[in-house]
């Protein structure tokens, strides 16, 4: 059975378009008469996602999947059916992209398919821990609270990621102010006092020597420098994106001083509430604890983590297998221990995601307090480095004057 895209009339003119199983386009034909339908065209279907290549970030944000999460289970919960809730969400205001794939996973669910069976083919979109999300959903037949502990999970996440980002804006734009402070004098003030100070033939100190040389090497080979600069952003981002690349760029930043503990506050944070949720819904540990690696997003934890779940696997504790790596604080691992021993670790994982949630907003605030006075330093340093090497020259003539 091949699947068709249709387009066909009735006997008063008017247009349908959809899809069908058939064997054969004769035989589409011969089932669309059944239907005082009358085949125009059709094709077969590839059945593929859609090409993202024509949206702004070839990928759909979190914000509309909460959204798309969100009010799914709200029709499922009024009695609509999945077959008809798709067909209304597919026309919401999401995007081209999201609506494309909306109809297409309509397609294959009106077609017999499960929803999980469905979302499958559109990882791009869907991502793992979505997706097995819903197949626990479709399991127990709680689709509807899947799908609102998802949107929570969503949300609180999105929460927790634009808290990062504006507590370290202020010191980025303090390390771009540097930058810029330092390539002005080097660019512009340092050749202008040199020039009035040749004139005066006074004899230069050692480091004003020195800055002139870096800054006639800066003037004569400013375009390459930029170009070298420019070249080694670029073959960084491509080694980071490699596996072995993004593998070691993580384990470094989770070793980072002071930087690492924002990042392990935040991969706990997304642990408890992700694993709590997939438990919760009835999932076994050991395949939890496959599916939840994605939620890291951190290579090295998610490569350490499989570990941990292999040796669960074999019959090792969840408790045990933490320790071993020592991925997550200890304080998590005591609550894992306490909640295996009761039998109530999707609830203890549950209440310990606020905790973590703080843990790791105290890790940012702790880490902009360490960067902020280190950047002032710098550009202070710096300044007064290069406003002593003009100067001084000055102060020379000045004392001649004087004598």
């Amino acid at each position: 059975m091949k699947k068709y895209k249709y387009n066909a009339i009735n006997l008063y003119g008017k247009k349908f378009e959809g899809t069908f199983l058939a064997e054969s386009e004769k035989d589409l034909r011969q089932q669309l008469a059944k239907q005082n339908l009358f085949l125009v065209s059709a094709r077969v279907d590839t059945d593929k996602s859609p090409n993202p290549f024509f949206s702004l970030t070839g990928k759909v944000s979190v914000n509309e999947l909460s959204s798309f999460c969100r009010q799914f289970s709200i029709m499922i919960t009024s009695g609509t059916s999945i077959v008809d809730s798709l067909a209304i969400l597919k026309g919401q205001a999401y995007s081209a992209y999201l609506k494309k794939i909306l109809e297409r996973v309509h397609e294959d669910v009106k077609a017999g398919k499960l929803l999980s069976e469905a979302m499958e083919k559109h990882k791009r979109v869907f991502p793992n821990f979505f997706r097995s999300m819903v197949r626990v959903g479709e399991i127990s037949g709680a689709i509807d609270k899947v799908l609102v502990a998802v949107a929570d999970y969503f949300e609180t996440d999105t929460k927790m990621r634009a808290k990062t980002k504006s507590a370290l804006i202020y010191p980025c734009v303090l390390i771009i102010m540097a930058i810029g402070i330092i390539v002005l004098m080097v660019a512009f003030i340092i050749p202008t006092f040199r020039d009035a100070l040749e004139s005066l033939e006074v004899e230069m100190p050692a480091l004003t020597l020195a800055l002139y040389d870096i800054s006639d090497y800066f003037r004569q080979r400013w375009k390459q420098i930029v170009l070298v600069l420019i070249a080694v952003v670029f073959l960084f981002f491509v080694f980071v994106r490699t596996k072995k690349g993004r593998y070691l760029w993580d384990k470094f930043k989770f070793y980072f001083p002071y930087a690492g503990n924002v990042i392990k506050n935040n991969v706990t944070a997304r642990f408890c509430r992700a694993f709590s949720l997939l438990i919760g819904s009835g999932m076994d540990i050991v395949d939890a604890m496959d599916e939840v690696c994605i939620v890291f997003g951190n290579a090295y934890v998610a490569t350490q983590f499989k570990k941990a779940a292999d040796d669960v696997r074999q019959g090792m504790t969840l408790t045990l297998a933490l320790q071993s790596y020592k991925l997550f604080p200890t304080m998590l691992v005591q609550m894992v221990s306490v909640g295996e021993q009761t039998g109530e670790l999707e609830s203890v994982l549950s209440r310990s995601c606020s905790f973590f949630e703080n843990q790791a907003e105290r890790a940012v605030s702790s880490l902009t307090s360490v960067i902020q006075p280190v950047i002032l330093c710098i550009i202070g340093a710096s300044v007064g480095i290069l406003f002593y090497a003009v100067y001084s020259p000055l102060l020379q003539v000045m004392n001649t004057l004087g004598a």
